[in-house]
């Protein structure tokens, strides 16, 4: 979002601006996966996995599944950054607990914001199937910094 009149507004603002005109994250837009809800903190992603994103052993890759928390983390730290900030991650630590496949249905990942200072944000992600069960988890640290046009 650098480099528009966007870099004026604050997080929260800006991805509901997202959502309100019906605008998704190019990257989710590339891997099916939609951005939904989002307050202060809080971000929500829902995605339909299918046989194009298996690995060779018939499942959802685990870069597929990190992708989606990734961005649950990330929007939730995006939603509390001040006007002119922008983010990158740091670390992602992801824990598999169970396999996603075509049959997971709907997933869900939300992403919780657990801390953020002037350099610093600290977020946390889990991912369930249609049917509820946990299948993943995710905590994130990312960096906060001066966005710049581009």
């Amino acid at each position: 979002m650098s480099g528009t009149n966007e870099d004026a507004l604050f997080g929260l603002d800006q991805v509901r601006a997202l959502i309100v005109a019906g605008r998704q994250p190019a990257f989710g837009v590339k891997l099916g996966m939609s951005l939904i809800e989002a307050d202060y903190g809080h971000s929500v992603f829902e995605a339909i996995p299918d046989g194009s994103s298996y690995n060779p052993m018939g499942f959802v890759h685990g870069g597929y599944t990190s992708s989606i928390l990734d961005s649950a983390c990330g929007i939730a730290v995006h939603t509390a950054l001040k006007p002119g900030q922008a983010y990158t991650t740091l670390e992602l630590k992801v824990s598999f607990l169970r396999p996603l496949s075509d049959r997971s249905g709907t997933i869900r990942a939300v992403g919780r914001l657990v801390s953020i200072g002037g350099r610093a944000a600290f977020s946390e992600a889990t991912l369930h199937d249609a049917a509820g069960k946990l299948c993943a988890t995710a905590t994130s640290t990312l960096l906060i910094f001066e966005a710049r046009s581009r």
